[in-house]
């Protein structure tokens, strides 16, 4: 596994008492009796990692310390290793003792930009939202290509409703990352949180645009709409209905992007409304609602 993916997987950790964690420690328990990773080389300690990171899940400490143990003596001067430690460490300490961890392995080496994410993720954690910003703003002024960086600290804006300074932080996401549709759909599905409705409806098109298969075997108008770009659709749609039916949504954009004219208004609308039915009625396998309002509310619950 690629060292640099490895530690964003680290540095981006939740704990998740899925199936999927469960399976994995089940299935790694067996191997790690046996001690069979020693002989799968890379592939072997990584699946160790994830053992660990699985039994963290589940809440099974010992098997975490035993995979620990075992990858601090194989590496024992690994960026990785002491980022698994922390999160380890996360998982029965207190706080403080946690950030103190954290504290003395960038006093020792701040190049590890997993841990400045993990320490802001305790802060977070905490409540001490100023200091998670500060935190990971400190790392992004010397790890700006710290995509996943920008991507969290647009998620603690968002979550505290200040819009202005997610966009701002997801405008760097898009810069680093031009070619990913999911940070533009998320741009713009916190552009229409922020009111700013014409840069929001560019944005959803511009996803669309990325998403929908032009070079596939039918045409765009023919093709059913899902995952990001039945999103993108249907931000397309609150979009155009907002401009239609509140027509200042127009002229109060906060980016000075320019509605579009009365007459692709309408085209985007009746767009979006038919390729919205289109994805209704390949997911439910019923027509979809004749009125336009029933259709969004319907919709509201199948788009992800």
């Amino acid at each position: 596994m690629e060292v640099t993916f490895s530690l964003q997987k680290l540095a981006a950790y939740k704990p998740r008492q899925s199936k999927k964690s469960k399976q994995t420690l089940d299935e790694g328990l067996i191997i790690l009796e046996r001690g069979g990773y020693a002989s799968k080389g890379e592939a072997g300690w990584d699946a160790v990692e994830k053992l660990a990171l699985a039994a963290l899940d589940q809440g099974n400490i010992e098997v975490a310390d035993r995979c620990l143990k075992i990858l601090s003596d194989k590496f024992p001067d690994s960026p990785r290793v002491y980022c698994l430690s922390g999160i380890r460490t996360e998982a029965t300490e207190s706080p403080d003792v946690v950030l103190r961890y954290y504290d003395q392995l960038l006093e020792e080496d701040s190049s590890n930009s997993a841990i400045w994410r993990r320490k802001a993720h305790v802060l977070r954690q905490m409540g001490k939202l100023d200091q998670a910003v500060e935190e990971l703003s400190a790392m992004l002024d010397t790890f700006y290509t710290e995509v996943e960086g920008w991507l969290e600290l647009a998620d603690i804006y968002l979550s505290c409703q200040q819009y202005t300074y997610a966009l701002q932080s997801l405008s760097h996401a898009l810069l680093l990352s031009p070619q990913n549709p999911s940070y533009f759909l998320q741009y713009a599905e916190t552009a229409y949180l922020a009111e700013d409705i014409p840069l929001a409806l560019k944005m959803f098109l511009q996803t669309v645009d990325m998403t929908d298969d032009d070079d596939g075997d039918m045409a765009p108008s023919d093709s059913v709409p899902t995952g990001i770009t039945l999103r993108a659709w249907f931000g397309v749609k609150l979009c155009t209905r907002k401009l239609i039916t509140e027509p200042r949504a127009a002229s109060s954009s906060a980016s000075h992007t320019p509605a579009p004219t009365t007459a692709n208004l309408s085209a985007l609308d009746n767009l979006s409304t038919e390729r919205l039915r289109t994805a209704y009625l390949d997911i439910k396998h019923e027509s979809p609602p004749a009125a336009e309002g029933d259709l969004i509310a319907a919709l509201t619950t199948l788009v992800k």
